[in-house]
């Protein structure tokens, strides 16, 4: 069970995940790739047309009206990965794709 926002397309899973609405799409994933990339909105509906542009804008306007509750939730992604790494090392595929990258 979701719960609405205010946000036209967006809702919270079950875990208080901002979600796109009707999709399986968090928030956070959409605003990783606007800031990594530099993806304006219209690029961004190009990358996922499954989005539509009005998507895009609630998520990228949900995301900058809880821009630190986002920014934290990145933060920890990130370091989550780091402990896997240190854990587990380099994937396998990750060092064969370096591997053929330097040949």
């Amino acid at each position: 069970m979701s719960t609405d926002t205010r946000y036209e397309h967006i809702e919270l899973n079950d875990d208080g995940v901002p979600m796109i609405s009707g999709t399986t799409m968090k928030v956070v994933e959409l605003v990783l790739d606007h800031l990594a990339y530099g993806w304006s909105p219209a690029e961004l509906h190009l990358q996922y047309p499954h989005l539509t542009l009005g998507m895009v804008h609630s998520a990228l306007a949900y995301y900058w009206d809880h821009q630190q509750e986002i920014d934290e939730d990145i933060e920890r992604r990130l370091k989550k990965v780091e402990e896997y790494k240190k854990k587990f090392g380099e994937p396998p595929a990750l060092a064969k794709l370096r591997a053929h990258k330097h040949a």
